[in-house]
């Protein structure tokens, strides 16, 4: 993990859409932090912070620190609404971190070598990309900012599949562990 993300943030009292109207207005973004055992926890996050955080893809498959009224706590983004005609935060959920049990997120999946890849180069075939991201379980301590797909030796015809993806030590995919059938396609390379 590169990249280091620390929100400030404030606790809040007032909840409902009335009160998350008037946080909007003083340029505030309602939020709220929950999970490892502790109460949930209404907070506020300055909307610029925000949004210059979630100008990276790493946000959403990092593990932050969230300062609220001086206190810092672990957590990753869980959830994120967005307005729907203007594409900014309207709220977001994070999740506490526990380092000694496993967390649930999707992390991005990023694909190398399409230019040189023999099915296209040398077969004349075309790339159809099927998922951006995929879910992974792992302790803290071991999420991956992303995973990567090679494409270098793929020939036309040919589907990569979860179980294609090359895993870090300590990650696993939820959905390879219920069998065969949930051996999804993420990418292939077919005829042009």
């Amino acid at each position: 993990m590169s990249a280091n993300f620390n929100l400030t943030a404030v606790s809040r009292k007032d909840e409902g859409k009335g009160a998350s109207r008037r946080l909007r207005h003083a340029q505030q973004v309602p939020a709220v932090i929950y999970g490892a055992g502790q109460a949930p926890q209404s907070i506020a996050i300055p909307f610029k912070d925000l949004v210059k955080a979630l100008e990276s893809e790493a946000f959403y498959s990092h593990i932050l620190t969230l300062t609220i009224d001086g206190q810092e706590q672990q957590a990753v983004i869980k959830a994120l609404q967005r307005h729907p005609a203007k594409n900014i935060p309207m709220h977001a959920d994070f999740l506490r971190i526990d380092a000694t049990h496993k967390i649930t997120m999707k992390v991005p999946l990023h694909y190398l070598n399409q230019e040189s890849c023999v099915g296209v180069k040398a077969e004349g075939g075309a790339i159809s990309i099927i998922a951006n991201d995929v879910e992974i379980a792992c302790l803290p301590k071991d999420l991956p900012e992303f995973l990567t797909v090679d494409f270098a030796a793929v020939h036309i015809g040919t589907t990569l599949h979860l179980s294609d993806i090359a895993l870090p030590a300590g990650v696993e995919i939820p959905l390879l562990a219920q069998g065969h059938d949930y051996d999804q396609p993420i990418a292939n390379v077919h005829k042009a």
